[in-house]
């Protein structure tokens, strides 16, 4: 007679090949990372520069890559349901449209 209840194998699909895809080894992650620390080391010796123009800018396309590579491997985005990426991109475009729009507002960006 067969049980009725649910196994583990029933209840998490990515381990019988559901809809995520290979996700990366170790190696990958420590890589990974290394990368993100290169990037913050990069991030704090231009914070102890004084160039101004470059320095704002930089900064925020440095944090824009580690942001984007953090979601991507260690939030698993990259490896889940385009469905969940979709989700995540127009709530995070939404969050940053309005603080733009409350700097605007504020006249922040008048000089």
């Amino acid at each position: 007679m067969a049980s009725e209840t649910a196994t583990d194998n029933d209840l998490h699909p990515e381990t019988l090949g559901g809809d995520h895809a290979e996700h990366p080894s170790d190696a990958r992650y420590v890589k990974i990372a290394l990368f993100l620390a290169a990037v913050t080391a990069v991030e704090v010796a231009l914070s102890y520069w004084q160039i101004p123009a470059i320095n704002s800018y930089t900064l925020l396309l440095l944090s824009a890559v580690k942001f984007a590579m953090v979601a991507m491997y260690f939030m698993h985005l990259k490896f889940d349901n385009t469905l969940l990426s979709r989700l995540f991109i127009a709530g995070l475009t939404l969050a940053v449209s309005i603080y733009i729009i409350f700097l605007l507002m504020s006249g922040v960006f008048i000089g």
